[in-house]
């Protein structure tokens, strides 16, 4: 079975030159237990992939029950050289909220 980032958490995005900076915080205890064990940097980055975005670096705040991603080279060049019509890169914590994640120990 599986559960979407969405129906989990709710996600916040930042920027920093070419860096994305995304948090993902879980709405209740079980989502923050699914989260917590199933939102890998390594799927963030397979989710970002298409972006030419990589590496990708995890930071745990579980007294907020939130995790934090940084992800390098997901702005285009950053905020004054991208050409996309969202430079700051707000609508990828949309994307971020897209992704679909096992809900039980399926790997």
């Amino acid at each position: 079975m599986s559960v979407r980032v969405y129906d989990l958490g709710h996600a916040r995005a930042g920027d920093k030159g070419n860096t994305s900076n995304i948090s993902v915080t879980a709405y209740n205890d079980e989502g923050w237990q699914v989260l917590q064990r199933e939102l890998t940097a390594d799927r963030v980055l397979a989710h970002f992939r298409h972006l030419g975005a990589g590496p990708v670096r995890r930071y745990e705040l579980p007294q907020l029950r939130a995790l934090n991603f940084v992800i390098e080279n997901a702005l285009g060049g950053g905020v004054t050289r991208s050409l996309a019509i969202d430079p700051h890169g707000k609508s990828l914590s949309a994307l971020m909220l897209t992704m679909t994640l096992p809900s039980h120990n399926e790997g």
